[in-house]
Formats: structure tokens, C-alpha cells, sequence
């Protein structure tokens, strides 16, 4: 006894001083904070008149069709502070709704606050690769988030590495965080030959997450003034137009884990987005950035009156320009740099891209000349190549029912419409950048959708079938907690029959069904429900494999 006490004592001293060790190992790398400029306001400054919060000339409100807006000038660092106190409330939800969904694939307490570490190590040279600029902006809008999450990291480290995230997703293209399709039209292929883009955005971090977009209107100190599609307390751009009609959305591409931290690609984007007014600017400032995941950046000018993809992969870069006046943009590469890499051929082969770019492509063909109604349409789309339906949010369809936003810019009119909740299936509300960012205004009143453009909501969320998705998702939502987390739940042959009835013909529906089935050693039930679902609406090569390996690897009597 007195040597197992010994041993025993031995290892929580080992391990103390292990965990001495790191805690002194992550201060260490914690990351340096900016300098910035004193200022004279706090959010004691923040005044609340008819719904809407301001300070100075900066203000923040949510309009009747449940959009935030948003509006901010100045310095980076003022900008970030303001954006900051102005959405708090979405700033600390955005966060509690991010680490939730952490959470519900990391239950694990322990393990979530030991992976800061890795996180720390592996964005330790994050700063190296971001602007002061950006780095003082959010900086200070870090300084509203809450201090309930101090264990992941110190406000500001914890922000800056948020703004990674989408890279990571990028990366983990395969747990289907992310699967975009964008395109542009122009000339012959427009309703009015003038340049026209639309995209679905479509990272996904749990239905909360997508509740608080904000239409965020930026004029900063220095460079152009932009309209961007956020979130709180991100100040990278994902999708955005800026005061010249120079457009900017992002589009994954087939890449490997990184093994270290370079400029995140949104951040890229948000120098384009900020700097360039034409596509030579925007691929000069893509080439002077090293990022470390694959990413297509579609970039449409009124200057130039055309669109071209820069296609980035961490070592390599390529400016993609279409022989004709149309362009279309999935997850995988199509310049001649990268087209017939292995990775990028055996990505169009495997994965969904290929097919949702042809789909595209399909319906411009169809649809043609293009307006902005049309766009939207278009990018609601749920059926497959030549029309077939298929189950709903099928990964394979334009519209996969997950999508943070739609939307569709209309560059030389300045002009963009946006999707209002749920994914882009709500209204779409008109703005125009050439009224807001009117010098003669006042930006405090002028900022508005233009009602009379807008374009009324998807009738399909009048349907039965989309009350049908929602109770699909729900239950979607148990198993999942079962199969993938080890949750105890209620399920039995009636939830069965309403999980099956609720989406027919998805193989996903199924899939989940064999899982769950062969967790409960049911080998018998879990074979006939993989069986169902290779003769489903499963398209990607490597789902069908996948399903394939689970079917022939059980050994039934």
C-alpha cells in the first residue's frame, strides 16, 4: 500500500507540475496586443433612442425584417471599439452560440481547456501575418466580448484565432461545415448586360449562429468604404461590395490540414474588399498574402465590368478569367495552375462541387439574361442536374437549407440584395451604397432597404414539406446526439417511421438510421438501412464509398 501511495504521488506531481508547465507555456505564447490610441468614450456613451444605439455618428439597429444594421467610421482601433459596444448583446450571444456548438462536438470540459494549448502553438505567429490595422480593429471590438470563455484564451487571442475559423471549416470540408456556390453574368447573359453576382454562403455552426447577421456598412480612415455581411464581432469579410462595385465573396477549396497560422482568408478578403476597385488591385493584394488553407476568391468590378476567381492555395496563386461573360464557382479550381493537380481532380471527383457546378451552369443556360430576381431563384434552387429532386438539404443541391445567407450584388448600380432569416429562403431587402455612403447625407437617417425592390420569400416556406424539414431536422438533430456523441435519447419505431416519412428519399435520413443501429448492435436493421441508402439520392463518390464499406463490412446470418 505504502508504494501504490508513493506512485500515486508521484503522478500528481508529475502531472501538477505538467500543468504548471503549460499554463506556462500558453502565457508565454499569448498573444501580444496592439497599441492603440487613448479615447474618450466608453459605453456609458452608447445612447438608445427608437430602437436604435449610437454613439457619435456610429450606429446600430435591427430593422422590421429582422436584419441588424449596422453603421461605423473612424480609426481601426475606434472602429472595433464602437462595433463592439454597440453590439454587445450579439457579440456575447455570437460567442455563447459558436462555443455551444464547440461544445455539443467537444463535451469534454477537460479537453476543451487543454485544447487552447494547440490552439495557441499553432496560431503563435498569427499577428505575423495580419495588418496592424486589422489587428487594432479587433483588438478593440475583443474588448465587449464576455469573460465567461477566459478559459479558452484571453479576449483578444481568442478573436483574433475566431477569425481563423473559417479556414479550419475550410479545411474540414468534409464534415460538410462549408460547401458554397457563387456565380456572376454579364453582358449577353445579364437581364440588363450589367454585371450581376449571386452566392450562397453556406458555413454552417448550428441554426443560432445564423440568427444575428448584420448588414454592416464600414467607412473606414483610410481606403473605401464597404457594405459586408457579418456577424458580430467579425471583422473579416465573407461576402461584401465596396463604394466603387468591386465585390468579394469566398468560395472553399479541396485543402489539407494546415500545420501553421498565416493570414486568415477572410481577413484577405476584407483587404481586397477595402483597398482594390478593380481585379488586377484585388490580385496584386492576394499575391503579397500567404494563407494557409485553399481558397477561390470570386471578384467582380463595375471598373472592369467582369468577374474572375483568384484561386490561392497556400504555396501557389492563379488569377482564373472566363472566355465568356458568365462564371460559376464551387469548391474546386479551374485554372491551369490547378485544374489537373491531383488533389483538386480527385476533389471533383469525390465531393459534391462538380455537381452543384454543373447545376449552375445548367440553370444559367436555362435562364438567361439574368436579374436579380432570377438570381435569387436561382440560388434557391433544391433540385439536381435536368431538374431531378431530390431530398431536401441534399449537399449535392445550390440550396442545401443550412445557408448563412444569400445574396446578390448588382455592382455598377451599387446596389445588393440580401436574404432575411430562414437561410436564404426569407425576403430579399435592396440596399444601395451610393444613397448610404452619400456625402450630403446624413448617414444617421439615410441608411434603408429600398421596399419597392425587394423580393418577396420562397412560397416553399408556406409548404407542408418545409414543416417537414424542420420536424427531419430535429430528429436529425437527436440521432446525431446519440450516434455521434453518446447521448442517451428517446427514440423508438413511431419517431422511425416520422424520421423516414418526413424526407423520402434521402439517404442521409437512412445513413443515420444504419448508424444508429449498428451502435445498438442491431447488425440486421443497421445493413438493410445502409442498403436503403445506396438507393437513395447519394451523388458524392466518397459518400458512396463510405456507405458502401459500412454495408459489406457486416456480417449478418
Amino acid at each position: 500500500m505504502k508504494r501504490l501511495r508513493n506512485i500515486f504521488v508521484t503522478i500528481v506531481v508529475v502531472l501538477a507540475c505538467a500543468w504548471i508547465g503549460l499554463q506556462a507555456f500558453y502565457h508565454s505564447l499569448t498573444l501580444e496586443i496592439p497599441e492603440v490610441p487613448e479615447l474618450s468614450f466608453d459605453e456609458e456613451s452608447v445612447t438608445l433612442q427608437a430602437g436604435t444605439r449610437s454613439l457619435n455618428s456610429n450606429w446600430y439597429r435591427q430593422n422590421e425584417k429582422g436584419l441588424w444594421e449596422a453603421y461605423v467610421q473612424g480609426d481601426p482601433y475606434e472602429r472595433g471599439l464602437i462595433f463592439g459596444m454597440l453590439a454587445k448583446e450579439q457579440v456575447v450571444f455570437q460567442e455563447e452560440s459558436f462555443v455551444a456548438q464547440i461544445r455539443r462536438l467537444i463535451p469534454s470540459e477537460w479537453f476543451l481547456k487543454t485544447l487552447k494549448y494547440g490552439v495557441v502553438f499553432f496560431n503563435r505567429n498569427l499577428p505575423e501575418h495580419v495588418s496592424n490595422e486589422l489587428q487594432q480593429e479587433i483588438y478593440g471590438v475583443s474588448k465587449s466580448f464576455s469573460d465567461d470563455f477566459e478559459f479558452i484564451g484571453d479576449k483578444y487571442s481568442r478573436i483574433l484565432n475566431y477569425h481563423a475559423a473559417h479556414d479550419i471549416g475550410h479545411a474540414l470540408q468534409d464534415l460538410s461545415i462549408v460547401g458554397c456556390t457563387s456565380f456572376a453574368v454579364w453582358d449577353e447573359h445579364s437581364a440588363d448586360s450589367s454585371l450581376l453576382v449571386g452566392r450562397n454562403f453556406d458555413f454552417y455552426m448550428g441554426d443560432d449562429f445564423a440568427k444575428n447577421k448584420i448588414v454592416l456598412f464600414m467607412k473606414p480612415d483610410s481606403g473605401y468604404a464597404f457594405a459586408s455581411i457579418t456577424w458580430a464581432g467579425f471583422m473579416g469579410v465573407v461576402s461584401g461590395m465596396n463604394e466603387h462595385g468591386l465585390t468579394v465573396t469566398l468560395n472553399a477549396a479541396k485543402s489539407e490540414i494546415p500545420n501553421g497560422a498565416k493570414t486568415p482568408i477572410s481577413l484577405l478578403a476584407r483587404e481586397i474588399l477595402q483597398y482594390a476597385r478593380t481585379i488586377d488591385e484585388a490580385y496584386a493584394i492576394a499575391k503579397s498574402r500567404e494563407t494557409f488553407v485553399s481558397e477561390s476568391i470570386l471578384v467582380a468590378s463595375a471598373d472592369d465590368n467582369s468577374a474572375a476567381i483568384i484561386e490561392k492555395s497556400p504555396d501557389r496563386i492563379d488569377l482564373f478569367r472566363p472566355n465568356e461573360s458568365r462564371l460559376v464557382c464551387s469548391n474546386h479550381y479551374q485554372s491551369d495552375t490547378f485544374k489537373n493537380d491531383s488533389v483538386n481532380v480527385q476533389n471533383m471527383r469525390n465531393s459534391d462541387s462538380n455537381y452543384r457546378f454543373r447545376r449552375m451552369n445548367e440553370l444559367i443556360d436555362k435562364k438567361a439574361p439574368v436579374a436579380p430576381s432570377t438570381a435569387v431563384q436561382m440560388l434557391r434552387e433544391r433540385d439536381g442536374v435536368g431538374g431531378w429532386q431530390m431530398s431536401m438539404g441534399n449537399p449535392n443541391a445550390i440550396n442545401q437549407l443550412l445557408a448563412h445567407h444569400g445574396i446578390v450584388f448588382q455592382p455598377e448600380k451599387r446596389r445588393f440584395w440580401i436574404s432575411t432569416n430562414p437561410f436564404q429562403l426569407g425576403e430579399f431587402v435592396c440596399y444601395d451604397l451610393d444613397e448610404i455612403f452619400n456625402e450630403e447625407k446624413n448617414v444617421a437617417t439615410n441608411v434603408s432597404f429600398i421596399d419597392s425592390l425587394a423580393i418577396p420569400a420562397d412560397t416553399f416556406l408556406e409548404s407542408s414539406d418545409y414543416q417537414k424539414f424542420l420536424r427531419y431536422k430535429e430528429l436529425k438533430n437527436r440521432l446525431f446526439d446519440n450516434i455521434v456523441l453518446g447521448k442517451e435519447i428517446v427514440w423508438n419505431e413511431k419517431l422511425e417511421a416520422e424520421f423516414l416519412a418526413s424526407n423520402r428519399m434521402s439517404y442521409v435520413a437512412n445513413s443515420m438510421l444504419g448508424d444508429y443501429y449498428l451502435e445498438q448492435g442491431n447488425l440486421e436493421k443497421a445493413k438493410k438501412f445502409y442498403y436503403r441508402s445506396l438507393e437513395g439520392d447519394v451523388l458524392s463518390r466518397s459518400e458512396r464509398k463510405n456507405l458502401e464499406a459500412k454495408y459489406y463490412g457486416i456480417e449478418t446470418d
